[in-house]
């Protein structure tokens, strides 16, 4: 009697709504409408699928050669774009590995591409198609060319695409492997070809578009998708497409897409060109005076589709025929700019080149709306950034300062804030404090407590009144307005809303006051509410702890804080931190562990201010190999 069938079977689903992150194979994983990197998963989950089945020693794993993973691969990829990307629907993906039972010749792998909204129309079609229409397109057409057997099975509310790929026996794998070693130039592009310079011109276009497309557009999609400035998205666009499938390319780009209409002409005021590129260097800079003279102007009614325009005769000399297309970049029901391809000596494209060039146009729309979305948040972040922190550091007499602030995103405001300005005559104040949370939310607390705690100090109050009174409006209806400021911030700058209830205002805060004495030094009153505890380093090279602990700022409405006084004497240096230098990790250990904050410290004896600040941040990147995971603040103040 033969074996009984077995089957190992792994599922990944890619949705038009955010639910959760990416995950491992097995794990549901998601994407938002549009998102070119859904067919990039859906790639990776494949091979992580086939990889896992070897790991285990499937005995029919053994027959999955590299041919039958990338034929498996470029089918997932084109079928999960169109739903995903082009549709923005709700996907799930299905790969089984059944084993030959009784009776049958062959293993088989099964893939199963299930849509949930069948009925939703493709994004760039002007209208939905009417019922009964077939829909074998270019991911049928692969299915059909790279399955043994395959169909569409329809359920209520849902629509399923399988294909079986037969896996042949072990006994053949060699054989297979060494067929496919030769045939590997043939099934694809990758990264490096693509933008390999000046390749050697492609004369039969329907034969590569049968066999080299739609890798092109996966590994297009992956270059594109990482982008996040829309220029360099234009320029990868023109490498990507000259001189493969054209000898140059322009891209126009619209300033402002959101106030732009649907049917905005490419060129059209608003719009600059961005990039253009030739298989000639000598040619881009006449062509590019060209195209700026004669931009396309496309009609309104244009979709994403080939428009035939203007071929420039007096930029290309030598080159007085060809043919010209522009192509809408949409994303979103925007027009975000034009992308214009030219061949010479050519009466027309081949209809498979111009409905790559579409899908192509596609995912460069996406990238670009990607990258301005990016660009946006940015932006909101670096206004955000510069209200959080002081312009300048107030000079006191008789003490140098050094301040180090580092946000763990670079792009984004940090939990972290510093603050040393003059709270009235003969009186000076410095504030380190750290957010509970990041983002927006902790962004708008910060901008909560910095203007107050300035405040509290000029109307005359003591350092734990300060304190007092900071935390009796960290929990106020203050709050209330703080956390609703939050999420219109979020939502301005794309993050959505926050979950409901009060955002994070748990403040950890450092604050101390400076007042220069006649006999020389500086009297210090300072407070720390539930933060590092600042330390002072005496000539000598003693390190001691110079407050105590006490609660964080937003927990207890009826919390009492105290101060601490001490002189700062000439050579006496205060170093006040954030628990990103305290708890920065390594492994199991933190850079505080045993007094390694004093320690490192001790070490600074003979530095100014600024050299301190600057070694104790060396020091804290030193002690791990891996990036800061947490913002980190150092303000360090020394009596001269």
């Amino acid at each position: 009697m033969g074996s009984i069938p077995m089957q190992r079977e792994t599922t990944f689903r890619a949705s038009a709504q955010p639910e959760h992150q990416p995950g491992p194979p097995a794990v549901v994983c998601t994407s938002l409408p549009g998102n070119p990197m859904a067919p990039a998963a859906a790639r990776k989950f494949v091979r992580a699928a086939l990889a896992d089945w070897t790991e285990l020693a499937v005995p029919a794993a053994a027959g999955v050669t590299d041919r039958l993973a990338d034929d498996a691969v470029l089918l997932v990829s084109e079928l999960v774009t169109n739903a995903v990307v082009h549709a923005g629907t709700t996907v799930e993906l299905l790969c089984r590995l059944d084993e030959a039972g009784l009776g049958e010749s062959f293993d088989t792998l099964v893939i199963e591409v299930s849509d949930h909204h069948p009925a939703r129309a493709v994004r760039s079609e002007p209208v939905p198609q009417p019922p009964g229409t077939p829909e074998y397109g270019r991911g049928l057409q692969l299915v059909a060319t790279l399955s043994d057997s395959w169909g569409i099975t329809y359920r209520t509310g849902t629509k399923t695409v399988w294909a079986r790929l037969p896996v042949e026996g072990v006994q053949a794998v060699q054989e297979i492997e060494s067929y496919a070693s030769e045939q590997a130039m043939q099934r694809g592009l990758r990264a490096a070809e693509i933008l390999a310079p000046l390749p050697k011109r492609i004369t039969h276009d329907t034969e590569w578009v049968n066999r080299g497309a739609l890798t092109f557009l996966a590994e297009a999609s992956d270059l594109l998708a990482g982008q996040f400035d829309e220029d360099l998205v234009a320029a990868l666009a023109g490498q990507l497409l000259v001189p493969r499938l054209a000898d140059w390319c322009a891209v126009w780009l619209d300033d402002e897409p959101e106030v732009a209409p649907r049917g905005a002409a490419g060129g059209a005021p608003g719009s600059r060109l961005a990039r253009v590129w030739h298989t000639s260097e000598q040619r881009i800079e006449e062509l590019r005076r060209s195209l700026e003279k004669e931009p396309p102007r496309l009609p309104e009614s244009a979709g994403s589709g080939a428009v035939p325009v203007l071929w420039p005769a007096e930029a290309l000399t030598g080159e007085a025929t060809g043919t010209a297309l522009a192509y809408r970049l949409m994303a979103g029901g925007r027009a975000l700019g034009t992308l214009v391809i030219g061949r010479a000596g050519t009466v027309r494209f081949a209809d498979e080149v111009t409905g790559l060039i579409e899908d192509f146009s596609r995912r460069v729309a996406l990238a670009i709306g990607a990258a301005r979305r990016y660009q946006r948040q940015a932006t909101i972040s670096q206004v955000l950034q510069r209200g959080l922190l002081p312009s300048s550091v107030a000079e006191i007499p008789g003490v140098h300062s050094g301040v180090v602030y580092e946000p763990r995103d670079k792009g984004g405001p940090g939990g972290d804030f510093y603050d040393v300005f003059q709270a009235g005559k003969g009186r000076w104040c410095f504030a380190l404090g750290d957010v509970q949370g990041k983002g927006v939310e902790a962004a708008v607390v910060i901008g909560l407590a910095r203007p107050w705690l300035r405040l509290l100090a000029r109307e005359g109050y003591a350092v734990a009144e300060v304190l007092d009174r900071l935390n009796q409006l960290l929990l106020d209806d203050a709050t209330e307005a703080a956390d609703a400021a939050a999420a219109v911030v979020a939502v301005a700058g794309g993050q959505g809303l926050p979950p409901d209830g009060a955002t994070s205002r748990f403040l950890s805060l450092l604050y101390g006051e400076l007042v220069p004495m006649d006999d020389g030094g500086v009297r210090c009153t300072v407070a720390s509410a539930g933060h590092p505890l600042p330390l002072l380093l005496s000539p000598d090279g003693t390190v001691r702890p110079a407050a105590t602990p006490q609660l964080l700022l937003g927990v207890v409405d009826d919390a009492t804080y105290t101060s601490e006084t001490f002189e700062l004497r000439t050579g006496d240096t205060l170093l006040c931190v954030t628990d990103g230098v305290t708890e920065r990790r390594a492994g199991l250990h933190m850079f505080d562990d045993g007094d390694g904050l004093a320690t490192a410290f001790a070490g600074c004896a003979g530095l100014d201010a600024a050299l301190v600040a600057e070694r104790i941040k060396r020091l804290v990147h030193e002690f791990s190999d891996r990036p800061p995971d947490d913002d980190l603040a150092v303000l360090v103040l020394q009596a001269q």
